[in-house]
């Protein structure tokens, strides 16, 4: 996932790879924070040679949204504005399809206990 960052950001200088996974791991908790279930993991760590890319997630449409978030925080891009309405427009639609939230999938109900039959009491003897 790095490495597609690094396209997607026109970037090839290591030195810029603690930035852009901060800034894809912000940009999963931002979809995170607004319902998207993330198909795969966001993880990196930090190596003497470099940053380590132990990412999972491989789905596209995810990704792309997190590599315009990215773009749009990364330096001071000129376009920032489109990026922008790119993003929230991309985070919209993830929103909204099916199989990217749990949204409107009601868990099983728990099932009520059984009363206890009352205990009846003696008939007098």
């Amino acid at each position: 996932m790095l490495t597609e960052c690094k396209i997607a950001c026109r970037v090839t200088a290591a030195a810029f790879e603690p930035e852009l996974c901060s800034l894809m791991d912000a940009a999963a908790r931002d979809l995170q924070i607004a319902g998207v279930v993330l198909p795969g993991t966001v993880s990196f760590a930090a190596t003497e040679n470099g940053m380590q890319d132990n990412s999972t997630l491989t789905d596209a449409l995810v990704m792309r949204a997190i590599f315009t978030y990215v773009r749009m925080h990364f330096g001071s891009p000129p376009d920032y504005d489109k990026l922008v309405s790119a993003y929230e427009t991309q985070k919209g639609q993830l929103m909204h399809a099916t199989g990217y939230t749990d949204y409107g999938e009601e868990p099983e109900p728990t099932p009520e206990p059984e009363p206890e039959p009352e205990e009846q009491a003696g008939d007098g003897e």
